[in-house]
């Protein structure tokens, strides 16, 4: 009977836990931030008249060559679903870290948002425009989100959890600046806080791939 128990708990706990699913999860992340990135290159050199310095990403996503930029955001708002997918498998405890991987995935679906409102760039003004609510939205979150989950990363390890408040700092003093930036210099200032977004997710990554590996290795 106790031995039927063993195993059945054993089981239990290996169906709670899939490696291979965190670790593909986790590489995919890290393939969404790669593909992000590089369409925003492509449409720098793609779109006429685009001066990277001082026209922001939004700028690129409007026109005829606005599906460029578009595979890249629509990939990023993917990236930021799985990594809530990722915290959501392996929990690391407390209501911070519910509510930060609540956050990566509404992180997800507002950049998802601002990709297909398609109110950037084009002066849009018919209807409701919501870009703005939805970048102060995402500001706030990005705020937030590293800081709450900040505390459960430190279980796998301290350095993750530094990394990850600084990250929240570091984007709390530099996001607010953008606002006042003139428009000469704000599109090349956006692509750094891009750069602190894919720093979020990739941490996070990292440290679901190192603790999957790590569970494997137990295993053996």
């Amino acid at each position: 009977m106790e031995k039927t128990a063993v195993r059945d708990a054993s089981a239990h706990q290996e169906s709670q836990s899939q490696p291979n699913l965190i670790i593909g999860l986790g590489w995919y992340v890290v393939f969404a931030c790669a593909v992000s990135g590089i369409t925003v290159l492509i449409a720098d050199f793609v779109v006429p008249n685009h001066d990277w310095i001082s026209d922001t990403i939004s700028d690129l996503g409007a026109g005829k060559y606005e599906f460029i930029v578009d595979i890249g955001i629509y990939t990023l708002s993917s990236a930021f679903i799985a990594t809530a997918l990722l915290a959501a498998h392996i929990h690391l405890g407390g209501w911070r870290w519910s509510l930060g991987l609540v956050g990566l995935a509404l992180l997800g679906l507002v950049i998802f948002l601002i990709g297909a409102r398609n109110e950037y760039g084009d002066n849009d003004s018919d209807g409701v425009v919501i870009h703005i609510y939805l970048v102060y939205a995402l500001g706030l979150m990005m705020a937030a989100v590293p800081a709450l989950m900040a505390k459960g990363a430190k279980r796998v390890g301290v350095a993750y959890s530094r990394i990850l408040v600084g990250i929240s700092i570091l984007w709390i003093v530099s996001a607010p600046i953008f606002l006042f930036l003139p428009t000469k210099i704000d599109g090349i200032y956006e692509r750094y806080l891009a750069l602190i977004a894919f720093a979020l997710i990739l941490t996070l990554a990292r440290l679901f791939i190192g603790y999957a590996r790590g569970h494997v290795l137990e295993r053996r």
